[in-house]
């Protein structure tokens, strides 16, 4: 019985991935083509182009960790980089899809603060001056998790299970930064969806107010952005719990069965959301209806 599940969850990892790269290589690919031809690229585009990309690196890092794990111990000495490749595009990944929030919260919001008005005017700098700045956070992350895996790896390798205090003082330090790295952009779209959710109420409101239908053009815009922001923070709140729990409970997470659906449930993010970018994106819908099509209208033509 137990080695049916694995297999299950094996073939599901497998399948996300596939499907995850496809999607998200379709998205980059949509977009570098556009950004060719018109010789210019929108911030919504650049964002979902440089996250598509993100997460392909994310997705073959978190398929490469499934292999060493489950069937080839010997890529252990691999680790340090399966793990600082694993955390620089899965911090990325969430702080480009964090942007993508924040981007729709000031395009479709119109509060009447000073300060969200100048953001508003200025989202291109917010957004590249978030990036930056947490860049530096990624670049201490990455030094302390090195090191860390380092005395880690070593330790491995000479049979040595000793405890040091520097050790644990790093590998405390290693496994603090992972959980806020990922904590701190989830709570910043969950700002978002919030102030969003706070707009279209007062929105809908106003318009009660003065007689107009609620199903306006920019209220249908308003929800399918919080369609998109709802499903991201499901995904991502997903995707962060088995990454803590994973973190935290290193020791525990030895069975098999445990680690392989942790991370079937880890690929199911930067997978599934790139399918709902798409859905809720009109460039990308007709590009990858008109995609679909094209092998039909050629069956057609050729048994004509």
């Amino acid at each position: 019985m137990i080695t049916l599940v694995l297999s299950i969850i094996s073939i599901l990892i497998m399948t996300e991935f596939v499907l995850g790269n496809f999607v998200n290589g379709f998205i980059a690919l949509v977009n570098c083509n556009d950004w060719l031809r018109k010789q210019k690229v929108s911030l919504a585009d650049g964002i979902l182009t440089a996250l598509a990309v993100c997460r392909i690196v994310l997705l073959w890092t978190i398929l490469i960790n499934w292999y060493a794990t489950m069937y080839n111990p010997a890529l252990y000495s691999l680790r340090i980089v399966i793990r600082v490749a694993w955390t620089v595009s899965n911090h990325f990944s969430n702080w480009l899809a964090t942007s993508l929030s924040i981007f729709y919260l000031f395009k479709i919001a119109n509060f009447s603060s000073l300060i969200f008005l100048h953001l508003k005017w200025r989202v291109k700098s917010v957004v590249l001056m978030m990036m930056l700045g947490t860049a530096v956070i990624l670049f201490f992350q990455v030094a302390v998790l090195s090191i860390d895996e380092t005395i880690q790896t070593s330790e491995y390798e000479r049979n040595i299970t000793e405890k040091t205090k520097l050790r644990d003082i790093l590998h405390l330090s290693n496994m603090t930064l992972l959980t806020l790295t990922n904590f701190i952009p989830f709570t910043m779209s969950l700002i978002s969806f919030l102030l969003l959710i706070f707009f279209l109420w007062k929105h809908l409101r106003k318009m009660q107010l003065n007689g107009k239908r609620s199903q306006d053009p920019s209220t249908k815009v308003h929800i399918k952005a919080m369609q998109t922001v709802i499903s991201f923070l499901f995904l991502f709140a997903t995707y962060m719990l088995t990454v803590i729990l994973t973190i935290w409970n290193s020791n525990e997470l030895q069975k098999e069965l445990v680690q392989r659906l942790f991370q079937a449930l880890a690929i199911t993010y930067p997978s599934i959301h790139s399918f709902i970018l798409i859905w809720t994106n009109r460039k990308l819908t007709q590009t990858f209806l008109s995609f679909l099509w094209q092998p039909r209208c050629w069956l057609k033509v050729k048994g004509t």
